[in-house]
């Protein structure tokens, strides 16, 4: 896989990450920094809070120490954009999706604040290597573990700066909960609830929604899973004389069947998508 090829993969927010690093000039660093994170060399990667403890293999028989860490933001600070994001579905939605918002920035230049460092200087970062160039290419085999693992999760970026996943989960649903309101169309007197030590549920209403969906929150995407065909597998038909040519009953059938599910599968898509429709 190309470098190009490898960055096209991976999910904006770590792209932005790499954007930094890749702006350093030492190319030739940075090039041994990626062979290092591919192979294997960084052998460990912890948090000790807010900072990045890592072992990286080097030439010498134990490894080096790699010690990063941005400026923490407050907890101040981070009650204003936990705030702020709660007022938006969408933030804590594509968050708990394992998705950054694309948007995310706003919340944090609204409060005066940066989610992403602007420059290297910005990043704090010590190794245990004789190397005196910083960042040297055990810290940026780092860098660029972080990279695929804000891919993986975005929070982990949210912990560099000093705030964990679960504080910002359960701030979030203490907020929203708090702006949540009952709608239903229901007479009092046809209601039937559940009791519940914490919650009363009317199922007469539970599956209505009045509100229009957010259309950042609706993605519709074709099934990756398998289909009928594939669970059923191969068709036991009759032998006929096509199968001299070792094409069967069974692959004729389940190649029409392909190819009409695929239709449908296209059809259904754009009726979605409402494509064409009033």
């Amino acid at each position: 896989m190309t470098n190009t090829t490898l960055q096209a993969s991976r999910e904006w927010w770590s792209q932005r990450w790499l954007e930094l690093l890749d702006s350093y000039r030492f190319k030739k660093r940075l090039e041994r920094a990626r062979n290092y994170s591919r192979q294997g060399n960084v052998l460990s990667i912890e948090f000790k809070g807010a900072k990045v403890l890592a072992k990286v293999q080097g030439s010498e028989v134990e490894p080096y120490t790699v010690s990063l860490y941005l400026d923490s933001f407050t907890d101040e600070e981070w009650g204003y954009v936990i705030e702020t994001m709660s007022k938006k579905a969408v933030f804590p939605a594509k968050l708990l999706a394992g998705e950054m918002p694309q948007n995310i920035e706003e919340v944090f230049t609204s409060n005066g604040l940066s989610l992403f460092p602007f420059t290297l200087g910005d990043v704090h970062s010590k190794c245990s290597c004789p190397d005196k160039a910083n960042p040297c290419k055990h810290i940026g085999a780092v860098y660029y573990q972080l990279g695929d693992r804000f891919s993986e999760d975005p929070f982990v970026l949210f912990q560099l700066r000093g705030c964990t996943k679960e504080q910002i989960i359960t701030d979030l649903r203490q907020l929203r909960g708090e702006k949540l309101e009952v709608n239903t169309t229901v007479k009092p007197e046809e209601q039937k609830p559940i009791s519940h030590p914490q919650y009363s549920v009317n199922l007469d209403s539970f599956w209505q929604y009045h509100e229009p969906l957010e259309s950042s929150l609706v993605v519709i995407t074709p099934s990756m899973s398998e289909t009928v065909l594939d669970v059923l597998g191969p068709i036991p038909l009759s032998k006929t004389e096509d199968e001299v040519k070792n094409v069967t009953s069974g692959d004729v059938v389940t190649n029409y069947l392909q190819t009409l599910y695929k239709e449908v599968s296209q059809k259904a898509m754009l009726a979605a998508m409402n494509v064409g429709g009033g």
